[in-house]
């Protein structure tokens, strides 16, 4: 039978300044399985330094160590807690029990990392707490737990995989003699039932109790006595349960790291809460400003949309040059050439100046507009009441106007004025229509402030000049714009015999809206978008107070066979459930305060892209800012983790 521990010349140096200390000086040293051995020594004497090398938490300086025949400087950091997984159990000195855990979690940890099934880890762990004495016990946390209470959770965490090898680190130091003995009682059995027992300890009573005694001093073996010969009897297997790794271990990995993220979230409740906080208030600012952006874009759209997206203008002066209301270039006869057009539904040329109307006693100064009979038509334009006035009104000088919302209210304020007269420069004119109320144009102008006169009154009775402002010419297909666009060119420069006007295109003016609305929506985006990072650097740096805080706590899950995985897994996933969890509520957050605006009259409007992309967001800043404490904490050594303070 070949030894299932063998160190051969061990060594296992440490710098200290320009000298060296040697914990173990060429140690060599065979265990056979079944054993019993007690390593004695006083402290300083490297019996715990052979521990850690025998439980594969060290690595020696020099020399070869072998388990079961398996080389062990041949063996990767992930092979080397798949070994201390399936082949050691540890019994330490201070237990090492999780606090935020009850004792049968502490004891299922092991089981955790080998992949066993969450049924039969939870059986076998209450199992061993019943076997232990402590079967009522085992919902409580180490807290609620007397001393030697605590150390048989150790034990039975030992035993949770079937370690074959039993490592037990000065097991009675913090025990009274009663808890003390009750240990090594349970020791003895332990390994009457085939496991190896290594017993660290520098109590030559405890020494006393196993059946082979290595006593240490100065990091070398100077005794090896077999005092009590080993029974005949078959020792464990030299390797416990298959301590799996890969992709499918990835989900049953996953959902215990989410397990312990709640835990840990829970178990520093008011801490989490602060992370939790930078989160939400990024999340909720992402998307109301995106909302309150969204909403100002779709306003401007809204009133743009009133003008009509189909439809060209065409101005007096040549493009380029800015032309006062006075140009004279365009005529009313340019616009009964622009009907003949195919394609065009409307052409509405305008004239408009600004003058008082008077009704009674009450005077109001307005625009007033004289245009044709296909006004309306042209600018998808209803009436709230009465008519608009026709082409016969036109070619007759009718003395008629349709008013405004706005002018109506204020000159006849709630009476209805169809059929009234106003005075225009002191001469009546009849009310035969009032306009549908419009709001505000995009560029803040209120529409409804407008009186609409037949052009050829205007003309003559207001304007005193026969020349227009602007002609509007809509397009019943906006396919067909470039070429009635063309079309207008060709008509009008043949008319005029020079380039002294212009055409504008309201879907181009429409565009240019958008892309200046887009701008200002990317710009509170982005300012929003920086208090998420300012969360995510709070979140990293929450995340490396706990790996400090939770270094014992990391090298607890090492030693019981926790792979680099696993921790990098454990800590960027509390990362994500943090920025998750904060994701979620501030998603709630944000749509609840965009609602809010709305109440109070602010242009709102919500989509499914902005939460979305929030969380998103969210999910990717504990992500990206979860993996470098996720990193640090995986890269811990160890038997420097336990011993941490």
């Amino acid at each position: 039978m070949r030894p299932i521990v063998e160190l051969v010349d061990v060594s296992r140096i440490y710098p200290n300044g320009d000298t060296v200390v040697r914990a173990l000086d060429r140690v060599s040293l065979s265990i056979m399985p079944g054993e019993f051995v007690a390593i004695m020594g006083q402290s300083g004497s490297g019996k715990s330094t052979l521990m850690n090398i025998v439980g594969c938490l060290d690595r020696p300086s020099s020399g070869a160590y072998r388990v079961d025949g398996i080389d062990v400087a041949e063996l990767g950091k992930d092979e080397l807690a798949a070994l201390r997984c399936s082949t050691f159990g540890f019994v330490f000195q201070r237990y090492n029990l999780l606090p935020s855990l009850t004792a049968a979690e502490n004891v299922e940890i092991p089981a955790i990392y080998a992949g066993a099934p969450k049924e039969r880890r939870i059986g076998r762990a209450h199992a061993l707490l019943a076997r232990l004495g402590l079967g009522e016990r085992s919902e409580h946390r180490p807290s609620q737990l007397s001393g030697g209470q605590q150390q048989r959770v150790s034990i039975a965490r030992a035993l949770m995989n079937a370690a074959p090898i039993i490592l037990a680190d000065e097991p009675t130091g913090a025990l009274d003699s009663r808890s003390g003995e009750e240990v090594l009682a349970l020791l003895k059995e332990l390994n009457a039932e085939g496991h190896t027992v290594i017993l660290i300890t520098h109590d030559p009573d405890v020494a006393a109790h196993a059946r082979r005694i290595v006593r240490f001093q100065d990091g070398r073996i100077v005794a090896d006595d077999r005092h009590e010969p080993e029974p005949a009897r078959d020792p464990l297997p030299a390797s416990g349960p298959s301590c799996s790794s890969g992709l499918r271990r990835f989900v049953p990995d996953l959902g215990e790291a989410v397990r312990m993220a709640f835990a840990s979230m829970h178990a520093n409740i008011f801490r989490t809460a602060l992370t939790l906080l930078g989160i939400v208030i990024g999340v909720a600012s992402v998307i109301t400003m995106l909302a309150v952006g969204d909403g100002g874009k779709q306003s401007v759209l809204d009133r743009i949309s009133q003008i009509g997206t189909n439809l060209l203008i065409v101005r007096p002066g040549a493009a380029g040059i800015r032309s006062s209301g006075d140009n004279a270039t365009l005529l009313p006869e340019d616009a009964d050439a622009l009907r003949a057009i195919p394609g065009v539904s409307a052409v509405a040329p305008e004239r408009s100046g600004r003058y008082t109307l008077r009704f009674g006693s009450e005077d109001y100064f307005t625009s007033v507009t004289g245009t044709s009979a296909e006004y309306l038509t042209a600018r998808d334009w209803p009436m709230a009441r009465g008519v608009m006035f026709n082409a016969d009104d036109v070619r007759a000088y009718a003395p008629v106007v349709v008013l405004g919302q706005t002018v109506a209210t204020n000159l006849f304020g709630e009476s209805n004025p169809l059929g009234r007269y106003i005075l225009v420069k002191n001469v009546p004119y009849e009310v035969i229509g009032v306009l549908s109320a419009r709001g505000a144009n995009a560029f803040g102008q209120d529409q409804d402030d407008v009186a609409l006169v037949p052009a050829s009154t205007g003309f003559v009775r207001v304007f005193g000049r026969r020349f227009v402002n602007s002609i509007t010419v809509k397009v019943e297909d906006a396919a067909d714009i470039p070429r009635v666009e063309s079309e207008i060119n060709r008509i009008i420069a043949e008319r005029h015999q020079a380039e002294d006007f212009q055409v504008r295109n309201t879907a181009q003016f429409l565009e240019t809206a958008v892309e200046t609305q887009n701008t200002l929506t990317l710009v509170l985006g982005c300012v929003a978008a920086i208090s998420l990072l300012v969360a995510g650097i709070g979140v990293m740096n929450i995340m490396l107070v706990s790996v400090t805080e939770r270094t014992r706590e990391i090298g607890i899950r090492m030693a019981t066979g926790a792979r680099m995985s696993n921790i990098m897994l454990q800590f960027n996933t509390e990362a994500l459930v943090v920025c998750g969890v904060g994701g979620a509520v501030g998603v709630a957050l944000g749509i609840g305060v965009a609602l809010m605006l709305e109440s109070l009259g602010v242009n709102v409007l919500l989509s499914l892209l902005p939460p979305l992309l929030a969380f998103g967001c969210a999910f990717l800043t504990g992500l990206i800012f979860g993996y470098l404490p996720a990193r640090k904490a995986a890269g811990l050594d160890p038997v420097v983790a336990l011993a941490y303070e």
